[in-house]
Formats: structure tokens, sequence, C-alpha cells
């Protein structure tokens, strides 16, 4: 090895410099979730204020430094049009109320920074003429909601170089904004338990459902965790399906007295085949359903449930798309207790 002075002070100081502290580093000094430190590095989230000083206090002690991803363009950035994609039937784009509140929330957030957003849905069948649109410079990124795995377009998308972002954890790895899905179960469980409830069963949504996987994993932790048995039933997030499933739950399993269903359509199916089992609710089934949508609040009766921020959720995705940062935010969940239990 040539021991030159140039050279062995110039090994000495690459040997001397620090690791730069992960975002889980931070969480573990503030005794917090990383989901945690990640709201409060976007800023826009509500957070605790003990939370937020325990972060910052980490940040400082940990001297932790928030990468910034390269900035856009100027050709990038002088006002293309963002295209959001829906991986759903071109009908719900107009009727679903979860959709279209996410891109109310992404166009407010756009149209502040006079960005025109653009929305279109995947093609059903051959997919080049969408895939040379979206990467030929005609947009300035891609907003993606609902983008599975296997979808052509997606695995295009995620292996070109146009700017990116999910609207919700996608199964393609690629950056994205997501809620508390996992956390969000577990406020529901833990609601469920301390109204004196013993035999809880959860209606799911599709496993290859990233958002229905999480809310699941959230509800067998919180079973577990308090020492009980998780019953577990399967729908597709319509009502029909809940319905299916909480007949499935109540003739299989008589003693049930608490419910937790993963979307606020099949809550509405459950509260139905409920009625048709002569159950009373919340008096002999308390049930709890997810997403909050306006219906929740008319249903007979009104359904206590988990909120999530959507429109903040567009509006997050957005941000992050337009000026991209090494994290993927997640956006906190609120139980919203109503009659149902």
């Amino acid at each position: 090895m040539p021991e030159h002075p140039e050279y062995l002070e110039h090994h000495a100081q690459h040997a001397a410099e620090p690791v730069q502290p992960t975002v889980t580093e931070v969480a573990a000094a503030a005794g917090v979730s990383a989901a945690t430190v990640s709201r409060v590095l976007t800023g826009r989230v509500r957070v605790s204020t003990s939370a937020r000083v325990s972060v910052h206090d980490a940040i400082a002690r940990l001297g932790y430094v928030r990468h910034r991803a390269p900035r856009r363009t100027d050709h990038q950035a002088a006002g293309l049009p963002v295209a959001a994609v829906v991986f759903e039937p071109a009908a719900r784009l107009f009727r679903d109320g979860f959709v279209a509140r996410l891109l109310a929330g992404a166009e407010e957030e756009l149209a502040e920074r006079g960005v025109p957003l653009l929305t279109m849905s995947a093609p059903r069948g051959t997919v080049a003429g969408a895939t040379q649109f979206l990467t030929a410079g005609a947009v300035g990124g891609v907003l993606l909601v609902g983008a599975p795995a296997r979808h052509p377009l997606a695995v295009s998308l995620a292996a070109s170089r146009v700017p990116l972002r999910s609207a919700g954890r996608p199964e393609l790895d690629m950056p994205f904004v997501d809620v508390d899905n996992s956390d969000g179960a577990r406020q529901a469980v833990e609601h469920l338990l301390l109204r004196g409830r013993r035999v809880i069963a959860t209606i799911a949504g599709p496993p290859d459902s990233p958002a229905a996987a999480d809310r699941l994993e959230g509800y067998r932790r919180a079973m577990i965790a308090a020492g009980r048995q998780p019953l577990i039933a399967y729908g597709d997030f319509t009502t029909p399906s809940g319905g299916h499933a909480a007949a499935w739950l109540l003739d299989r399993t008589p003693r049930l007295d608490g419910l937790f269903v993963a979307s606020d359509a099949m809550a509405a199916g459950a509260l139905q085949a409920l009625r048709k089992f002569g159950r009373r609710v919340p008096e002999d089934v308390a049930v709890v359903g997810f997403d909050d949508v306006p219906f929740a609040a008319m249903t007979a009766p009104a359904l206590t449930t988990v909120r999530q921020p959507v429109e903040e959720l567009g509006a997050v995705s957005a941000a992050r798309l337009l000026d991209p940062v090494d994290d993927n935010p997640i956006l906190p969940t609120e139980l919203v207790v109503r009659a149902s239990t």
C-alpha cells in the first residue's frame, strides 16, 4: 500500500466519515414509530405535540439529515400536467366516492402550483398507446391510483424514467403515500374490546389488496395481543360481499358479538345480514367499518368507522410527485364513534 502523506490524509478523512442515521434509528431514539417520524417530516399531517418534540429532539441528537431526491428539470417543472391513472373501470371515476375525493385533493394541491391534472383510467387491452403518451414528455409526472402489480401499464411505468408516485401502498417497487391501515384496524379492535366484546370477527378485503392486507394484519395483531382468537371472513369491498361474509360468520360463530369490517361498503352489507338474522346492533353485535364514506353516518344505526384522510392522501401524493423526497409518508387514521358500537 502506498504511504504518501496525501494518500493517508485522504484515506483518514473517508474512514472518519460518520454513517448517516436512518429514519428507523430516529424513530427508535424518539420512542415512536417510523410512520410517525415520516409524518413529522412531511409537515402536512397532524401529529401530537409530544411526538413532534420527541422526533425533532432525536433528529438533533443523531444529526439526521433529510435527503431530498434530485429536483425535476426546468422542462418538467414548466407547467406540464400531471396524469392521474386510475386502475378501475372508467365508470368508477365518476361514481366512486373514494377515488373522487382523492383526485379532488390532488387537484387542489396541483392547482396551487399552477399544474393541471389529467385523469384517465388504465386501458384494459393493449397499453402501448397509453405508455407512449405517459412516457414521451407530454406529462410532468404520473399519479397511480390502485395499481395492481401485474397490470402491464403499471409495470411499464415503474420501469420508465417518468416521475411516479402511487396513492396507496403499491404491489410494485415505486414511491408511494399511504394511510396507516394497520393502525386503523388496531384502533377498531381495541375500541370493540373496550366495549366489552369478547368474540370479535373481521370481514377482510381481497387478499391481493395491500390496503386489505394491512387492515387484516392490524386486526390479527390486536386480537393476538388481547389473547383472542382471530375469526376471519373475506369480501371484495362491495356491499353484497359484506352481507354474505357476515351471514357466513354468524352461521359458524353464533356467539359473535363484535365485528370489524374492512370497508364501510361491506359494513353496510353486514348490517343488513345482522338484521336478517335478528341480531340487534349494537346490543347483540357491535360493528366498526373503515373509510368513513358519506353514507356511514346515515346507516341504521349510524356506523362507527375508521376515517382515513382521503383528500390529504391525494394532496400529499401530488406534492411528493412534484417535489420528490426519499420517503414514503404514512398518514394517520382516526376512529369515529357512532351508534353501531
